[in-house]
């Protein structure tokens, strides 16, 4: 399996929408689908590891599946609003590393 960068995905992404008269979906309706697929993930997360089990018959999707949909949906919401997820990604871990900076206890990282 090859390794893919974001600007890779959303390039595969734009290619396979593309191929559509349809489109990307507008902003309003990509934010109901990706709540749709957020809920579809939430329900895995509670069958897997919380107190609700399926129920025999029940669809076996898996939690890989669901943060896959949902990353889709993100790459397709980001693409019809013209954002570059990776400056996205990287203006937020620059945000995390000023701003929360000294929030987390680091990890030791010293040799003993």
């Amino acid at each position: 399996m090859e390794n893919k960068s974001l600007a890779d995905m959303q390039r595969e992404v734009d290619a396979y929408i593309s191929q559509f008269k349809e489109g990307y979906f507008k902003p309003l309706t990509l934010l109901a689908r990706m709540t749709e697929e957020v809920g579809e993930l939430a329900r895995e997360v509670n069958h897997q590891f919380g107190e609700k089990p399926k129920k025999p018959g029940e669809a076996d999707n898996s939690i890989e599946l669901e943060l896959g949909d949902i990353l889709f949906i993100l790459i397709c919401f980001a693409n019809s609003l013209d954002i570059d997820l990776t400056q996205a990604h990287d203006k937020v871990l620059e945000k995390f590393n000023t701003r929360d900076a000294d929030r987390w206890t680091r990890k030791n990282t010293e040799l003993s």
